[in-house]
């Protein structure tokens, strides 16, 4: 940035994720969840630089280059739910010409057959056949979500990166939504969902990956991390209290400002666990980074 200064917006980020598993980022606005997905699409700002590897299907994705992206990764091997749906939807086409043209693309479907199976996408997303002739500009926001999903989901990509896919819904159709995206990874397809909504993770998540100030901080099973014995770092057990189901505790002060972290936790001066140990920066350990897991888990 401006002044030689930097972002360190995700570091050390570690997961795997095989056919058949939805693994749940969750964590604050800010913490680096969306740059995460946008590093593995290739669709970072022009001044970001990436260290490391993102192996899919035999293709390092952080070192590949803008054709090899373009042709062979988005849309074939990566399906991607953007957060922002309007913004990725082409203003001046309507829904089902847009639809259509992914089908024709990314499918071997007959020319005859394109506008049924685009008709055909758009119900697996709960989009109504009666708006399929509209703009994006004259849809709400939950029906542009309900779009750009329909659009993720047709190239059966072996692994769909959905950034929250929920926003703007009601509850019901959240639900449908996120089991239309389950139903989709089946056996032999991964999905990875960004989001903040803990009950859609909850209810189709096989684990959970905690985020704070660009470092993931906790990995578990979700039937662990929302049951017996939940949580292990206190970010990830504050998140769970906030919950109005729950404690409706929030989490006490701010996230610092990812230009200035400290060298040590990032969460110490927000927790209540923390010591001296805390100065140092504690490493991805068993699937928790914190010095004082233990005692939190037992809190």
């Amino acid at each position: 940035m401006r002044g030689d200064t930097f972002v360190r917006a995700v570091s050390d980020a570690h997961f795997e994720l095989a056919p058949g598993e939805c693994l749940a980022l969750v964590g604050e606005s800010g913490c680096g969840k969306s740059v995460l997905a946008s590093a593995l699409l290739g669709l970072l700002p022009g001044n970001a630089e990436t260290a490391g590897s993102a192996l899919l299907d035999g293709i390092d994705l952080l070192r590949a280059d803008e054709q090899t992206l373009a042709r062979t990764v988005r849309g074939r091997r990566i399906g991607l739910v953007p957060q922002s749906p309007a913004a990725h939807l082409t203003p001046v086409r309507t829904v089902r010409s847009q639809l259509e043209e992914t089908v024709r693309e990314l499918t071997d479907t007959p020319r005859p057959d394109i506008r049924k199976a685009a008709v055909a996408a758009a119900e697996r997303a709960a989009f109504p056949a009666d708006h399929l002739d509209r703009h994006p500009h004259e849809l709400s926001g939950g029906l542009a979500q309900r779009a750009a999903t329909a659009l993720a989901l047709i190239g059966d990509a072996p692994l769909l990166l959905a950034d929250e896919p929920t926003t703007g819904l009601d509850r019901d159709l959240v639900e449908r939504t996120v089991d239309e995206l389950k139903r989709h990874t089946g056996d032999s397809r991964a999905l990875l969902m960004i989001t903040h909504d803990l009950a859609a993770a909850e209810r189709i998540a096989d684990r959970i990956a905690v985020m704070y100030a660009g470092r993931i901080v906790e990995q578990a099973d979700a039937r662990a991390f929302f049951g017996e014995p939940g949580p292990r770092h206190p970010y990830a057990r504050g998140l769970l209290n906030a919950l109005p189901e729950r404690e409706f505790t929030p989490i006490p002060g701010l996230p610092p400002e990812l230009v200035d972290l400290p060298d040590g936790c990032a969460f110490a001066p927000r927790c209540t666990s923390a010591t001296d140990a805390c100065e140092v920066l504690p490493p991805l350990d068993a699937g928790v980074a914190c010095h004082h897991a233990l005692e939190a888990q037992r809190a």
